[in-house]
């Protein structure tokens, strides 16, 4: 299956694009996404967890099914100060 990934903020940087289309095995959820990205980015690996993701505009769980088409997006940890 393909899913649409987008990356904000420390995310694009770390994956040096704003978007991009990902293949996955059928029944990958939102943390085997995250370690494929791990896999393919450096910068990803900084994060021992999954942070919060987005499945087409709700916020969901770690271990919500992808389906076909998907939009995901993690969302990057803010600083306050």
């Amino acid at each position: 299956m393909r899913v649409n990934v987008l990356y904000f903020a420390s995310f694009r940087e770390g994956a040096r694009r704003d978007r991009e289309t990902r293949e996955l095995p059928e029944g990958s959820c939102v943390a085997d996404l995250w370690a494929a990205l791990q896999n393919d980015f450096p910068f990803f690996r900084l994060f021992a967890s999954p942070p919060a993701a987005a499945v087409n505009r709700e916020h969901v769980a770690r271990a919500t099914r992808l389906s076909d088409g998907d939009e995901v997006t993690f969302l990057p940890p803010i600083a306050g100060g």
